[in-house]
């Protein structure tokens, strides 16, 4: 959680310096400036995969919920679970943001003539790398799958929740590809990023038991009979 205030707050600060590109800004940007990997985006622009990516990322949210959901009261993981998943996805999307107003990458859609003027000249044209999206989507797909593994270790439904996680992560990170938002790196490194948070989060949350265990306790107590004192010392080994 204080990794999440220091990122907001340096994505707030450097997000009021970033300023817009100008129309003749736009005059000196060519497809051929951008490597050979990620200049197929430069050509796509398509509202309805923009609104299919929103879709699909709330999709995410929804089965992440339903999965968490049975959590919250058969394990007692009302207070836990809900608390990871706010670090889980404020941690990567606070981060993106501040990586994107550091790196100032020009989305793909500003290179592609096709696209409207008005989203080139807006702040966020400059704000392509990484993708927050593919970030967003990741990280709560594995969230979700990494819980559902933890709760219920034998359920034959792990690989079923896994497949369905990552698809929905993966149709949200395409439409942001296919909308014209992002490269295919922009994606890759937002999906790595989520992907990290969604497992290492809920790690270092948890709670290893070890019930063959074996531990040592040394007692130390001080002793006197009348005409002598001294230090009684014992080692004390436990099994469970």
């Amino acid at each position: 959680m204080g990794a999440v205030g220091i990122t907001g707050a340096t994505s707030l600060i450097l997000e009021q310096q970033v300023k817009p590109f100008t129309q003749a800004d736009l005059s000196r940007f060519d497809r051929s400036q951008v490597n050979a990997f990620d200049r197929g985006a430069t050509y796509n622009w398509s509202p309805n995969a923009f609104t299919l990516s929103d879709q699909a990322l709330t999709a995410n949210f929804v089965a992440t919920g339903l999965l968490a959901l049975p959590t919250l009261f058969r394990h007692k993981g009302w207070a836990t679970v809900p608390l990871m998943y706010i670090e889980v996805l404020a941690l990567p999307t606070l981060f993106q943001q501040t990586v994107k107003n550091i790196a100032l990458r020009t989305r793909p859609y500003v290179y592609n003539p096709d696209a409207p003027l008005d989203p080139k000249l807006a702040p966020n044209g400059r704000q392509s790398f990484f993708s927050g999206h593919a970030g967003t989507a990741f990280a709560s797909a594995v969230f979700a799958a990494e819980i559902f593994r933890h709760y219920y270790p034998n359920s034959k439904l792990k690989p079923v929740v896994w497949v369905v996680m990552l698809g929905l992560a993966s149709t949200t990170s395409l439409m942001r590809y296919e909308a014209g938002y992002h490269f295919p790196s922009d994606i890759l490194v937002g999906a790595a990023v989520g992907a990290f948070a969604g497992w290492g989060i809920p790690k270092l949350h948890e709670v290893r038991k070890e019930s063959d265990a074996t531990t040592s306790r040394v007692r130390v107590q001080p002793w006197y009979n009348g005409s002598a004192t001294g230090i009684n010392a014992r080692l004390l080994v436990f099994s469970r």
